[in-house]
């Protein structure tokens, strides 16, 4: 990463605002990653000096993951406020992009100088530099008997739990699936395991590359492995906490998610298990968004308030709902296995109809944007256990599993629920369970990271992103349900193949890292 340092005068730009009590972003010109002078010249030794300037640096780690650098200004949810949700719904099939907002992602017309993948890969390793700023920080602390071994262990998980999300998502993003190679050996990210604070620091990052996809999900496993051991719980946090900060439980569940893109059924299978019985699905699928920040299923969320939300060019509510710039699209409306009278399509729930055409309702408010960013929540880990089971050829289970899901939005599950001759062969049951992914998530941004990992897939016949309805709001007709959608397509498919499956590494990092510069990604 390219890093300012100014007359050597090295400080922490992630404490910029702990004099005000919230941590933001130090504005940035389109070519640095990191600025590290602060305007306030908070030095990294007065930020971990007392409990609560520690608590504070912990605390700015959210703020990182929710709002980001945009052009320089305020930002616009990377990674985890928003954008994870817009760019993971844009890169695939199952909405449409209706304006020009969302059109270089949604059409894969982007560059290295595209801003949506550029701040994406940037705002995400300015978070995995904080993350290692906080865990090199609370372990000064700790040794100065500032805090104690229990509140340490605490914020140590919470940075490593963050540290490893971040990673995560690049990793789908920016390199090819776990199973390109046979042994994962090609080319995934950089992995920052350390602190870039100091000249030296800076050196050295500019000497090391991309680590290889095995070695990425070794370490992303074994920093979900430390959170969970280091984090309180849902239940030691309490309220709101137990769902906006990070938990023994969220940690267990993104390594499903990470299981599951190494396809480890077995590992899937124990993950999840250890949840049961902690969460509990929703009555209804509107309740998760109805009362986003107080029910049974929601297992991790970004929390956006009224005076602190990605703003009206990024939040939910605003790009989803009150300004509809990305519809549901006919591919997955239309697609049989979702019934007619699913809850899920429910007018004024999940969704409302504006002229004929089909918007998400997830985002309730589209006034104040204070609705919380979904990233991972227990009907997820419901259908990653399904699916393993399906995998290692356990349809009783599999199934059980997956009607779980699909069952509470069912008008009569008695006579509507899958049965074992729904599924003739182990390829329809493992692809029924992949379309109940579109049809619970749509709008959640979860489509693009099943898209990454069944490229060269057993079960699912993929072959890199499917074509599109074209960019622009779909005709009303285009609705009718009755048959699966079949075109007219606007955007033609990319081929797993293609250079433009993968985002390519910035520009802006390719000038300024000589060891990235030889490893961009193919055709870039």
């Amino acid at each position: 990463m390219k890093i300012e340092t100014k007359k050597q005068n090295i400080r922490i730009e992630f404490l910029i605002g702990l004099l005000v009590g919230i941590l933001v972003l130090n504005s940035c010109s389109d070519d640095n990653v990191l600025a590290l002078e602060p305007f306030n010249q908070i030095s990294e030794e007065a930020a971990f000096s007392t409990p609560e300037l520690v608590e504070l640096s912990v605390t700015g780690l959210y703020n990182a993951a929710q709002i980001g650098i945009y052009s320089g200004t305020f930002g616009r949810g990377y990674p985890f406020g928003a954008a994870f949700i817009q760019q993971g719904d844009n890169r695939g099939e199952d909405v449409v992009n209706v304006a020009t907002f969302y059109q270089f992602t949604y059409t894969a017309t982007y560059d290295p100088t595209t801003a949506n993948n550029v701040f994406y890969w940037s705002d995400t390793y300015r978070l995995i530099n904080r993350a290692n700023i906080v865990l090199e920080g609370v372990e000064t602390a700790l040794s100065n008997d500032i805090i104690s071994q229990e509140v340490a262990n605490d914020y140590m998980g919470q940075a490593k739990f963050l540290r490893a999300a971040a990673h995560l998502e690049l990793m789908w993003h920016f390199a090819k699936p776990y199973n390109d190679t046979p042994d994962a050996s090609h080319l995934g990210v950089p992995y920052r395991d350390f602190a870039i604070t100091t000249q030296e620091s800076i050196d050295l990052a500019l000497t090391l590359g991309r680590n290889t996809t095995a070695e990425c999900y070794q370490k992303i496993i074994a920093d979900f492995d430390d959170a969970e051991a280091l984090l309180n719980s849902k239940a030691e946090r309490g309220g709101i906490l137990g769902l906006i900060r990070a938990t023994k439980e969220a940690a267990i569940a993104y390594k499903t998610r990470a299981y599951q893109h190494m396809g480890d059924w077995q590992m899937v299978i124990a993950e999840a298990n250890k949840l049961d019985g902690i969460y509990e699905l929703t009555i209804a699928p509107n309740d998760v968004f109805e009362n986003g920040y107080s029910n049974s299923e929601s297992i991790f969320s970004i929390e956006h308030t009224a005076e602190n939300n990605p703003g009206v060019n990024a939040a939910l509510g605003s790009q989803y709902n009150r300004r509809g710039l990305v519809v549901i699209s006919p591919i997955v409306w239309r697609n049989p296995l979702w019934l007619a009278d699913d809850l899920r399509r429910e007018e004024g729930a999940l969704v409302t109809t504006r002229d004929g055409v089909k918007y998400t309702n997830k985002y309730k408010d589209d006034v104040n944007y204070t609705d919380p960013a979904p990233v991972i929540r227990y009907a997820e880990v419901l259908l990653n256990l399904a699916e393993a089971y399906a995998r290692e050829n356990d349809p009783n289970n599999a199934l059980t599993y997956l009607n779980r899901v699909r069952n509470r939005s069912l008008v009569d599950p008695a006579t509507q629920a899958y049965e074992n001759g729904d599924f003739a062969t182990q390829t329809e049951l493992v692809n029924g369970i992949i379309d109940e992914r579109r049809f619970e998530f749509v709008m959640e941004g979860r489509r693009w990271p099943d898209i990454h990992r069944l490229q060269n897939d057993d079960f699912v016949e993929i072959d890199g992103i499917p074509a599109k309805v074209a960019n622009g709001t779909p005709p009303a007709d285009a609705y009718t349900l009755g048959t699966p959608y079949d075109g007219p397509f606007g955007v033609n498919p990319v081929l797993y193949n293609d250079t433009e499956f993968l985002w390519p590494i910035p520009q802006q990092e390719i000038n300024n890292n000589p060891t990235l510069a030889q490893q961009q990604n193919l055709g870039w």
